[in-house]
């Protein structure tokens, strides 16, 4: 019977796994988002008909494992809020409208990251009957991470191009 609770309250023997590169490209992407923001930035995630692979990945993100919010990505509740719009999945008729009134509740500079091959260009539900096709045909579109699913660093690597996308467009 002791042994039992001698072995719940010992010590735990686990070692902390840590990603070299993926923790580079997080100081990297926190480096440049303090830089364009001078604060975090806040992320509103759309689904507009996906088979939530990139959800999964984008939730992923979230987990202690990656922890993005320490790179100064947070994921918010309302549109309103948010800096950026992140969409996945193909926009299908069903979801166009929610899709466009969701679009045009995010403040300027309205910033669009198409997350998925189905949010970039329809994936393999293009040119299907219930399918309008990828982001980009109901509503602008900043930057396009391809993938089924992308990988978090891939994410990560886009939000860092959306970064340099708004350096550019600033300075012109």
């Amino acid at each position: 019977m002791f042994k039992q609770f001698e072995k719940i309250f010992q010590p735990k023997l686990s070692e902390v796994y840590k990603d070299v590169d993926f923790e580079k490209l997080g100081v990297r992407l926190h480096h440049s988002i303090s830089t364009v923001f001078g604060r975090s930035l806040a992320v509103r995630e759309l689904d507009s008909g996906s088979d939530n692979a990139t959800e999964i990945e984008l939730v992923n993100l979230t987990t202690p494992y990656y922890d993005i919010e320490r790179f100064g990505v947070t994921f918010v509740a309302s549109p309103r809020h948010a800096d950026v719009l992140i969409i996945t999945g193909a926009v299908t008729h069903n979801m166009e409208i929610a899709v466009r009134k969701t679009y045009e509740a995010i403040p300027y500079p309205k910033l669009v990251v198409a997350v998925g091959d189905d949010a970039c260009d329809g994936g393999i539900w293009k040119n299907t009957y219930a399918v309008n096709g990828g982001a980009d045909r109901v509503i602008p579109v900043d930057i396009k991470i391809p993938g089924n699913p992308p990988a978090p660093h891939e994410i990560m690597l886009g939000l860092l191009a959306l970064m340099e996308y708004i350096k550019k467009k600033k300075k012109s």
